[in-house]
């Protein structure tokens, strides 16, 4: 594949976090056409609206299909694509409340997403799944070859969509790339509901006067890459020849406890006076993650441009600067986010 440049590329959760910056860099990139496919249950219009100055337009680059993707309709957009990334999915806390949809949607929609990908003979298909499919690190850094132990139905539908990425591509010589990003920030994170992520919950409260959750002992460690690196690895291991077939991590390769988030925000959101709340640890919190760039170093050069510093800095100020109140928004926070309450949909 000679690049992105030109391409028609399907998104699947293109609406979404990571979803909707992958947009982004793809119209950087020159694609000749990009359709998102998102339920937008927990994708947002507005995240890829600086897009869309007419969707009923014929030359529109940027096109919006609000659809679930285990829809007959949604799997049918694969049929005029170049290109697909797989964002779609459903999240942690949702497995612990609704494993079977979590199944459902993560592994057998994959499936068939696959099987239609195939069919139609595209020139790439990027499977983006998690560092959850690794569990708790049992050595660090965590390369492609560290064992997979699965903490929850998230990580282990994730692992499963991984396995039938590598199957297409070794039984149909199918042109399938696996991405294993790890813990994902930035602008247009999820704070709210069951896809609600620390990082972001944790700016809100602190941006009301409130005081960050920590779950356990908070010395829970995560490897934080910033969203628009995020974006451009996926683009740039999408261009990569021989990426093709292999599994790649992502990340920054630094870890940062949750102790040491809840204190990073509550300094650079003005409030040092702030002592975190400590709560029972969750269920199925994945104890260390660490990442070991060289794979994807190797193969395109990527290296993390953004820290996570600067990063925590620029997202305290643009949930400063969103529409909504902090207020607003921290209503639709809850404390215990896996516990059941609205049915969710599919997410990025």
């Amino acid at each position: 594949m000679s690049g992105l440049n030109g391409a028609r590329v399907l998104v699947t959760g293109g609406a979404g976090f990571i979803g909707s910056h992958l947009v982004d860099e793809l119209v950087r990139r020159g694609a000749a056409s990009v359709t998102v496919v998102d339920n937008l249950v927990n994708g947002r219009r507005e995240n890829i609206a600086h897009h869309i100055a007419d969707a009923a337009a014929d030359d529109a680059t940027v096109r919006l299909v609000a659809d679930d993707i285990r829809s007959e309709a949604a799997l049918a957009l694969v049929d005029d694509a170049d290109v697909v990334f797989h964002l779609a999915c459903l999240g942690v806390r949702h497995s612990l409340h609704n494993p079977r949809e979590n199944h459902e949607v993560n592994a057998t929609a994959t499936l068939e997403l696959l099987e239609r990908a195939r069919a139609a003979g595209v020139r790439r298909f990027v499977h983006v799944s998690s560092s959850e499919v690794f569990g708790t690190a049992q050595y660090a850094p965590m390369n492609e070859e560290h064992p997979t132990w699965p903490e929850t139905v998230y990580g282990g539908s994730k692992l499963a969509g991984e396995a039938y990425a590598r199957a297409a591509y070794r039984t149909h010589g199918m042109p399938v790339v696996v991405v294993r990003p790890f813990n994902t920030f930035g602008p247009r994170s999820h704070f709210e509901g069951d896809s609600g992520e620390v990082l972001p919950r944790t700016i809100v409260r602190a941006l009301c006067g409130l005081p960050g959750f920590v779950y356990g002992d908070g010395e829970q460690t995560r490897d934080f890459l910033h969203v628009s690196d995020t974006a451009r690895a996926l683009a740039e291991i999408a261009e990569c020849d021989a990426a093709i077939g292999r599994t790649v991590n992502v990340g920054s390769g630094a870890e940062v406890t949750i102790n040491e988030l809840v204190e990073t925000v509550a300094r650079l959101a003005g409030r040092p006076d702030l002592e975190p709340v400590r709560l029972e640890a969750r269920p199925g919190d994945v104890r260390r993650l660490l990442v070991d760039n060289t794979l994807v170093s190797e193969l395109t050069g990527f290296a993390p441009r953004t820290g996570f510093e600067q990063g925590v800095a620029d997202l305290v100020d643009w949930f400063r600067t969103r529409p909504e109140s902090p207020e607003e928004m921290l209503s639709r926070i809850e404390d215990r986010n896996w516990v059941a309450s609205e049915p969710a949909g599919v997410t990025s």
